[in-house]
């Protein structure tokens, strides 16, 4: 694993020249490489047109598909574009043909979006949302899973790799091998594992995989992606409103059904995000993923130390394995305003709630966690400047 060079990659970033950004698992900073293919395709769009920059960029666009097929280990035939991923996460569940009485086996960590959706699918369809039982370490009990895996037969099994409300990675291959073998459907959602830590699918074992461009793949926003497994191809799954991409895109022909996963695309993309993303995928795998694990890991483990050392300072982080997420709560102080305050002194942080993750902070005995995500760029300096700044703030 060859080391990060931390001098040049902090040049290729140019806002960590102003801020201390620790806010990367909502959206990082985006480095030289990727603003340049931005927006030097906006430029094209402004001179020609864009349709006619589309249909000239043809080459480039078909790139993405293989740079994020690379990212994850699948085919690019495996992969959709999409605009975020919710989106991805929509396209996939639309997919599934639930009946009334179909189970879908969860866990006590996925965000608030994909919950919202279950509740949805359970209310208009029948569906039962039946969640897994934690460890008592945090994450997925996976040998309690497998059991009701046996007993319930769901109709699909999903997982969250690293929930947005801490630090916990899930065991998700685990569970893939389980899902395989009962040849049961499973999406995870790896919004905030993408771009942090090497992610192949087919070690993961999954059937759909969603995420987004702008957290830690450093990507801009507005555009993520989502893999669609050939078994799932092979069933015949199709988007509840298939949208037959377009290609300009492909081969040119405006009717033709787009080829694998591209039928679950949407017609309209923002085309510089897109090619923002394809770049922000090959420049963290120019910098090889195991580092940049290794790095963020590392640095958050040294932010918990030193905000365990700090008096009314609580980390909530659980699981085995903890990751570039770090949540804690501070007794006498809301997060809100330790963010606001934080701000000006130019560190960036962010809140989460309750509301974001109920099953987790009601088990926690909190509501409010303040969220600090450092990223490989970030340096040792910045982190001792968060916690001097917290010490400073919470006298």
């Amino acid at each position: 694993m060859t080391p990060l060079d931390i001098d040049q990659i902090r040049a290729d970033t140019p806002g960590t020249l102003s801020v201390n950004h620790l806010n990367n698992a909502g959206s990082s900073l985006v480095p030289n490489p990727v603003l340049d293919t931005v927006t030097e395709h906006l430029a094209l769009e402004a001179g020609i047109g864009g349709y006619e920059a589309e249909a000239l960029r043809q080459p480039e666009i078909r790139s993405v598909y293989d740079s994020i097929g690379t990212l994850i280990g699948a085919d690019p035939q495996n992969v959709a574009i999409t605009d975020n991923a919710t989106g991805a996460f929509i396209q996939a569940l639309s997919a599934i043909p639930f009946v009334p009485g179909d189970v879908i086996v969860t866990t006590r960590n996925d965000y608030v979006s994909n919950q919202i959706m279950f509740l949805s699918l359970a209310s208009r369809f029948g569906v039962e949302v039946v969640h897994g039982p934690e460890r008592p370490s945090g994450g997925v009990d996976v040998g309690a899973l497998e059991k009701l895996i046996h007993r319930m037969r769901p109709k699909l099994v999903t997982v969250t790799h690293i929930p947005t409300s801490s630090g916990l990675v899930q065991h998700v291959a685990d569970v893939g091998a389980i899902c395989r073998q009962r040849e049961v459907l499973y999406l995870v959602d790896a919004c905030q594992s993408v771009g942090q830590m090497p992610i192949d699918v087919e070690d993961i074992g999954c059937d759909f995989l969603t995420a987004t461009s702008r957290k830690f793949l450093r990507g801009p926003r507005g555009v993520g992606f989502l893999y669609v497994s050939d078994r799932a191809l092979g069933l015949g799954l199709e988007p509840l409103f298939p949208d037959m991409r377009g290609a300009d895109w492909i081969q040119g022909d405006l009717y033709q059904p787009a080829p694998g996963a591209r039928r679950f695309e949407n017609f309209e993309a923002p085309i510089a995000m897109v090619l923002g993303m394809g770049r922000a995928a090959r420049y963290a795998m120019d910098l090889g993923l195991e580092a940049i694990r290794a790095r963020a890991w590392a640095l958050s483990d040294s932010l918990r130390t030193r905000l365990a050392e700090l008096d009314g300072v609580h980390v909530q982080d659980r699981g085995e394995a903890q990751c570039a997420i770090v949540t804690a709560s501070m007794d006498g102080h809301h997060p809100l305003d330790l963010l606001r305050a934080l701000r000006k002194e130019g560190i960036h942080t962010s809140r989460t709630g309750r509301d974001s993750a109920i099953f987790d902070f009601d088990e926690k005995g909190v509501d409010q966690v303040l969220r600090i995500s450092p990223h490989y760029y970030n340096t040792e300096e910045e982190i001792e400047a968060i916690v001097q700044a917290l010490s400073r703030l919470m006298k």
